[in-house]
Parts: structure tokens; C-alpha cells; sequence
């Protein structure tokens, strides 16, 4: 029998994950303890990790320090994984090095140096656990399972690479195509936010079911675009506060947390499925809805070419407000001639 709050063996007999730092079952952190998780060995404090002094999760706030015990192994590994190759890129090379671009993702972008070296360790933190994954930069790995991983190591690259405190590992695991289990951890702190189907969650999102007054976080406009930014510009008009972070995972995180009432892409068809696929885990579990502007349904798909308008919202009114004013206001842009 595992000890409580250890991570089993791979089903394979394979080498044991690592122990998470963070737990739900253990309330607020001690005195002292801040919003940084626990550095694995060597890693500092730029995430948890496999060893070192764990941050006790904050459960009351609807995070956690490091990767929480309750997390599936699989999602605990590539977490790990996560976390001290990004502490351990982040430390060896500079800006240049890191944003250099060295490869095209899956989905055809550009792939800079710092998603190459924290995707290649998820992998094989990944590899004796025999489960499908789709991923930014590889793509689609198919291993026969019927469970799929689909993770992005590094949202926010361009914040990572410049020392933008503001990126995320993110993960969702599907259960024969339904999304069943999400962890999205901060690269930087630690701090971590996780939620399975049918498991009670102390996330909690605002509540806020209508656009009026919301402070809602935008990825940034688009003015060639003019549908986009037109659609843009009427969410700023109406809010009461708008950030950009550049990092969706996160402020999709930040979401359900309560921190913020809404996020959404203002009809830019920016996002792909790994963008997005942990929010609808983490937001549904919270009380909040994830939506696309013009309708489609968020759902498995190994095509990282697929593309999304995604919205995260506090509640369900106020996911489909957001989209609709997004939407009529894209719509009623005239085309450039």
C-alpha cells in the first residue's frame, strides 16, 4: 500500500512519480509561507518540484503550493517534469538562447528554444505511464490509450524567454475523449490549481453574471483586424477593469481561483486545444463556463491546426454575454475592401 499523499508507480512497473508538495486536505499555509511553491532540488524558487521543503497548499484560497497530492500521477509527473526544466533552462541560458526560434510546433508556429527544452522532459517524465498525449510542439503521440494528456509545457513562451514572471504549465486529462482531470501550475512560484470531474473543489469563481463592471483579461488586440479589435474595444467599453498577461492558461486559472471574472480571446481564433482544455476542468469545477465566441464546442481534438475564440467565465451568463458581444460586435464590422 502507497503511504498517504505518495504518487503510485507508473501501471507499467515503471519508476515512481514524484511526491507532490501541496495538498487541499491541509488547509491555509503555516506562517510564513508565501505564494512561491517548493524548489525541487537544485531548482530554487522558481516552482515545486520532486524534493526540498514543501509549501502546504492554501486550499481556502483555491490554490495550492506545488503540485497537489490529489493530483493524478501522470498529471504529477509532467508537472514535475514541468517545473525543474523550466527552473533549470531559465537558470543556464539568457533571453537570446531562450526565445532563439529553433523548430515549427504542430499547429505550424514558430517554437522557440525554451518550449523545446521543458516539452522534450514532460515527455519522458511521460513515457512509462503509456498514455496518448497531444502537446504544443510535438503534436499528437498516439500510444493506443484511452487516456489522452493534452498539456501545454510552456504557456506564455515569450513571457518565459524575456523573465516575464508570467507563464504556466497546463494539462487536462481526456477519458475517451471527455475531460476529466486539470492542473495548470505557475512556472515561476509554484503555485498551482487543480480539479477533477465530480471531485468537490475549493475553487470558487466571482460569481458575476453580467459584463457591466467585470474585470476581465484580454489577450491583446488586433487592429489589422478589424472585426477583432472592433470586438475588442467593445468588452473595454463596458468593463470595469482589463488586463492582458499573455499567458491564457493562467488567467484561465485565475478564473476559477476568483481572482478575476472573466477571460476571453476577442475573436481572434488565437487559441488551440491546448490552450484552453484544463479551463474547461478547472472553470466548470469552480461554477464558471468556457465558450467559444462563435459557438464551437471545446472538445478533443488531435488537430492542433483547430483554432478557438476561447472565453473562461465566473458563470455561465456571463460566458455567453462575453460571447455574444464579441460576437455581434465582430460581426458587425464592415471587411476592409
Amino acid at each position: 500500500m502507497q503511504p498517504a499523499g505518495a504518487v503510485p508507480s507508473p501501471p507499467d512497473g515503471g519508476p515512481s512519480g514524484p511526491t507532490p508538495t501541496g495538498s487541499s486536505q491541509t488547509g491555509s499555509s503555516p506562517s510564513g509561507a508565501g505564494p512561491s511553491g517548493a524548489g525541487a532540488s537544485g531548482a530554487g524558487a522558481s516552482g515545486a518540484g520532486a524534493s526540498g521543503g514543501g509549501q502546504v497548499g492554501r486550499a481556502a484560497a483555491g490554490w495550492w503550493g506545488g503540485v497537489p497530492g490529489e493530483a493524478s500521477p501522470v498529471l504529477a509527473a509532467a508537472a514535475v517534469a514541468a517545473l525543474e526544466a523550466y527552473a533549470a533552462a531559465t537558470a543556464r541560458h539568457g533571453r537570446a538562447a531562450l526565445e532563439a526560434v529553433v523548430a515549427d510546433g504542430a499547429d505550424g508556429t514558430p517554437t522557440m528554444r525554451i518550449d523545446v527544452l521543458v516539452e522534450d522532459a514532460v515527455l519522458s517524465a511521460l513515457a512509462p505511464y503509456g498514455v496518448n498525449v497531444l502537446t504544443e510542439e510535438t503534436g499528437w503521440v498516439d500510444n493506443g490509450s484511452a487516456r489522452t494528456l493534452v498539456l501545454d509545457p510552456v504557456d506564455g513562451s515569450a513571457n518565459a524567454a524575456a523573465g516575464v514572471p508570467l507563464s504556466a504549465f497546463s494539462a487536462a486529462v481526456a477519458e475517451d475523449g471527455v475531460f476529466t482531470e486539470a492542473l495548470t501550475v505557475w512556472l515561476d512560484t509554484g503555485r498551482s490549481w487543480w480539479a477533477a470531474a465530480g471531485v468537490p473543489s475549493p475553487l470558487r469563481t466571482t460569481g458575476r453574471r453580467a459584463l457591466a463592471g467585470a474585470a476581465v483579461s484580454l489577450l491583446r488586440p488586433h487592429p489589422a483586424n478589424p472585426g477583432a479589435a472592433a470586438a475588442w474595444w467593445e468588452v473595454v467599453r463596458r468593463a470595469a477593469r482589463v488586463r492582458i498577461l499573455s499567458t491564457s492558461c493562467l488567467e484561465g486559472a485565475l478564473v476559477a481561483q476568483g481572482a478575476t471574472d472573466a477571460f476571453a480571446d476577442a475573436a481572434t481564433d488565437t487559441h488551440r486545444l491546448v490552450d484552453i482544455a484544463a479551463s474547461v476542468v478547472l472553470a466548470e469545477a469552480a461554477g464558471g463556463a468556457v465558450r467559444d465566441v462563435f459557438g464551437r464546442p471545446v472538445e478533443l481534438d488531435t488537430d492542433l491546426t483547430r483554432r478557438w475564440s476561447g472565453i473562461v467565465a465566473a458563470t455561465p451568463d456571463l460566458a455567453d454575454e462575453l460571447a455574444e458581444v464579441l460576437r455581434q460586435a465582430y460581426e458587425d464590422q464592415p471587411p476592409v475592401p
